[in-house]
Order: C-alpha cells, then sequence, then structure tokens
C-alpha cells in the first residue's frame, strides 16, 4: 500500500538572508489531514573530498560558532542562485584550499537534516589539483589538513571528525578515493 502523500496549500518565507530562507507551509495529506510545516529552504550545498597527486586527502580545521569548537571537515558551501553544483563546488574548493581540479565528479548526494530542511549536498571527488585561490569570506578561518585515506577513517572511527555532512561524504566518496589511489 503506498505510502500517503502530503500536498503543499500554501507557502510563506518568514525569515530569509543571503544563504538560506525560512518558510512555513500549509499542507494536506491525502487522507484530509491538515497542518502547518516549518523548515528552511536552501538551494543546496556542494561537498568536496580533494586528493592531492601525492595521495593525501584535504581537509580543513575550522572552529564552529554554534557547537563551540573545532570541526575538522571537507571543503563544503552553500550554492549560490545561478550557479550550478558542480561550479560551487570549484568555488568552494578554491575559496577554502585555494586549489582547483581539473578533475571533479559527482558520487552522490545526500539530505543533512531530513525533516527540517529541503537541502540536499551534492559530494565531489577532485584529483589533479592546482594552485588557484580565491579570496576567503572574512568570517571563515581555516587550517588545511592534509590526511591519509586510512587517517580519514580512523578519525571518524575515534570521533576526531564529528561533522555529520564530512561523515556523509566520505561514505559517498570513500570507495571511488580507494579506487583513484589503487590506480597511482
Amino acid at each position: 500500500m503506498p505510502l500517503k502523500r502530503w500536498h503543499k496549500l500554501s507557502q510563506k518565507t518568514v525569515f530569509e538572508n543571503p544563504h538560506w530562507s525560512y518558510r512555513l507551509d500549509q499542507f494536506q495529506i491525502d487522507d484530509g489531514i491538515k497542518g502547518e510545516y516549518h523548515y528552511v529552504h536552501t538551494n543546496g550545498s556542494s561537498m568536496v573530498v580533494p586528493v592531492t597527486e601525492s595521495g593525501e586527502i584535504i581537509m580543513l580545521n575550522q572552529f564552529r560558532y554554534l557547537n563551540q569548537k573545532e570541526s575538522i571537515e571537507f571543503p563544503c558551501g552553500s550554492v549560490d542562485e545561478n550557479i550550478s553544483h558542480i561550479q560551487n563546488a570549484h568555488k568552494e574548493l578554491r575559496e577554502e584550499t585555494g586549489y582547483d581540479a581539473k578533475n571533479i565528479f559527482k558520487v552522490g548526494e545526500f539530505c543533512p537534516y531530513t525533516g527540517a530542511a529541503d537541502e540536499m549536498c551534492s559530494v565531489f571527488v577532485a584529483t589533479d589539483l592546482f594552485k588557484s585561490p580565491l579570496p576567503k569570506d572574512s568570517t571563515e578561518e581555516f587550517e588545511i589538513l592534509f590526511q591519509s585515506f586510512d587517517d580519514v577513517d580512523n578519525m571518524i572511527s575515534n570521533n576526531s571528525i564529528w561533522d555529520g555532512l564530512s561523515i556523509s561524504a566520505w561514505t559517498l566518496a570513500k570507495s571511488k578515493v580507494k579506487k583513484i589511489l589503487e590506480n597511482k
């Protein structure tokens, strides 16, 4: 038996900023039940797993305000209006690491906050890196880390990497990265 569908009756933007908007929808379920749904709307995000020529994986250490602690993550950022996820992946890689990639390919996507946001995060693996920095956002500060394949696995296992987006991205990218490293 198929699950009941929810149908949007109306939508109102309660608040918005350059990165996301807070929305309130009125909905009705197939059986007639009506309600309201509060959520965050975004244009999505792009996360990149960059692999250097020497086989290291580039990660970033940054301070996360909401958690009040440092977090080790892959380069990632919100998709701006009028650019694609892959264009955003190149932009974020350049802004956050100072590198761009001759070869970048999508390995999957996931929803980081099911039930609270409609965001979809596209995950890319980048190889054939070259220096190509873009100016950094004045609120972002990064320590660039070069990790081995096993280091990434170990840091997830011992909870040194606790960022859910990075853990999900690694799950999608890991087998592709392993093949790349085996062919070096």
